[in-house]
């Protein structure tokens, strides 16, 4: 992204410590799913939930154990284990680096498309609002690219926000 035109949410979202408290999320349901199957101790679960919530993940602890280990999961499970401490040894049971590298791009896809569709309902208010307050401010239309006869600028908002509704809608 280029900065100066990314909204501060969104740069936040797919920054480096989102993602890694994201991979902490998934590992930390996995847990709680193992548990309530009795593959791993419920209060370990609960454990590694409460003491990764806590967690501020360091990304430049993080770089460096993967300068080491040569594997991004591995150096995250690593510095998150400094955190948890003995239920760490749960944490991971029965997922690959896939599994979770995957379902964090899920996340923050669907995370970013909320994040769009929103702005999209601001961009369409806005629109809405501007077709209303020129319904009759007269414009010069335009046809294939030259003056043509007279429009109202409230009827070019119109069709742009029609154009937006249509674009919001198509799956």
């Amino acid at each position: 992204m280029i900065s100066r035109y990314a909204r501060a949410p969104m740069v936040a979202l797919w920054s480096a410590h989102s993602k890694y408290k994201i991979w902490f999320e998934i590992e930390a349901y996995a847990c709680e799913a193992m548990a309530a199957s009795g593959v791993i101790p419920k209060e370990a679960a609960e454990q590694i939930w409460e003491r990764g919530r806590a967690a501020e993940f360091d990304v430049e602890r993080i770089d460096e154990i993967e300068r080491e280990v040569k594997h991004d999961v591995i150096a995250f499970l690593t510095h998150l284990a400094e955190f948890v401490g003995e239920p760490a040894r749960f944490i991971h049971q029965g997922l690959t680096s896939s599994d979770v590298l995957d379902t964090c791009l899920s996340v923050q896809l669907n995370r970013a498309s909320a994040m769009l569709l929103e702005g999209m309902d601001k961009v369409l208010a806005a629109l809405k609002a501007q077709a209303y307050a020129h319904k009759t401010t007269v414009c010069i239309g335009r046809s294939h690219g030259i003056h043509a006869e007279p429009t109202t600028f409230g009827l070019k908002m119109a069709q742009a926000y029609a154009e937006f509704a249509r674009c919001k809608k198509t799956p």
